[in-house]
């Protein structure tokens, strides 16, 4: 291992801090569940709405850092073995967030990983969605609906019009999961709680163009003003990225989305494969499993770094050296070198990501 990091063993399931937040003047949409819901009980200064927790990341802009140490960027490149699988790239492509709107997103879209016109520094971003909590009546915008041509598209962004109106409205309850590929145009709707795991080449970031955001305004600060300016938007760069062939029609959203329905946080442990190359959603990119209940159960080794975030009750990881118990709003990255782990789960509610 490297000086950088010390001569300490980072083998063990790891526990990072819990405040890895974003600015508010770069999330003008954010909410208070992060902080006041999901974080409650974890230690955390004083502060206003959070719309994005970075729990797992090494993406330059905001890395994560270890509870008890460096950077996880600096203990990954230090020793590859933790990274398994992914040893050959330096460190992980895996960035795993929590999304909190209480406003609308933006209407976006991300390129794929080898579009020519991405900069050596810069990174595709496909993105899977774990809906944690929504308001009544609140859902995603995923993709123009059939018939909707780039020059409606157009003529809505640039008359100032309602582009949310040409798309797609999915409602979402709990537990629904979505798979948000290149050249989909989509954005997070108010109300909606989310566990977004990404896929961003590492020391690189990804990269989102904007198409329209809802005609607003903002002061230099990040908030809503009349007399502001409006947020930087891609309106060329976004057209030009969608596909124009992929209308957003009922049955390729179900394709792209799976009802898990609600955790089953008062039943026995449990261990449930959400997302994988098999199903129930299927995906070449992401693996995401969900434990709940209360009980002990056994997790398979991987080859792959994985987060741990804790959504409610409390897990207790046991790797037969360590132990760490993790509380809601908690994540931990478990190491490709570990073996099966020992799990006890307290009326709890997890969510385990991984690339495929």
């Amino acid at each position: 291992m490297s000086d950088k990091v010390g001569p300490r063993n980072w083998r063990r399931p790891l526990l990072l801090r819990p405040d890895n937040f974003t600015p508010s003047s770069r999330t003008p949409w954010g909410g208070r569940r992060i902080r006041e819901r999901l974080k409650a009980g974890v230690q955390l200064q004083p502060g206003g709405p959070v719309g994005e927790a970075w729990e797992l990341s090494v993406e330059p802009d905001f890395p994560s850092r270890l509870a008890d140490g460096p950077t996880l960027d600096e203990v990954l490149r230090a020793d590859p073995a933790l990274l398994g699988a992914e040893a050959p790239n330096g460190s992980t492509s895996l960035l795993v967030k929590l999304v909190d709107a209480a406003d609308d997103l933006s209407v976006q879209i991300h390129p794929a990983d080898d579009d020519p016109q991405l900069a050596a520094d810069e990174s595709g971003k496909p993105e899977a969605w774990y809906i944690i909590d929504a308001a009544p009546g609140a859902g995603l915008y995923l993709g123009f609906r059939q018939g909707v041509s780039r020059q409606a598209v157009e003529t809505a962004i640039d008359e100032q019009g309602d582009v949310a109106a040409l798309m797609s409205f999915v409602p979402v309850s709990p537990g629904d999961l979505f798979l948000i590929g290149p050249g989909t145009p989509h954005a997070i709707g108010k109300g909606v709680l989310l566990l977004e795991p990404q896929r961003v080449a590492p020391g690189k970031r990804g990269i989102t163009y904007r198409y329209w955001d809802w005609n607003r305004n903002y002061d230099d600060a990040g908030r809503l003003a009349p007399n502001g300016q409006p947020r930087t938007l891609h309106r060329e760069r976004a057209l030009d990225l969608t596909n124009w062939e992929g209308a957003m029609d009922a049955a390729r959203i179900d394709r792209l989305s799976h009802r898990a329905g609600s955790a089953p946080v008062d039943g026995p442990a449990s261990l449930e494969v959400l997302i994988s190359q098999e199903g129930p959603l299927r995906s070449g990119v992401f693996f995401v499993q969900r434990l709940a209940g209360t009980g002990r159960l056994e997790l398979d080794a991987a080859d792959r770094l994985r987060s741990l975030t804790v959504l409610d009750g409390r897990v207790t990881l046991d790797d037969g050296q360590t132990r760490l118990s993790l509380s809601r709003g908690e994540t931990s990255a478990l190491p490709a070198c570990l073996g099966s782990l020992h799990v006890v789960l307290d009326a709890a509610h997890a969510v385990i990501c991984s690339l495929a």
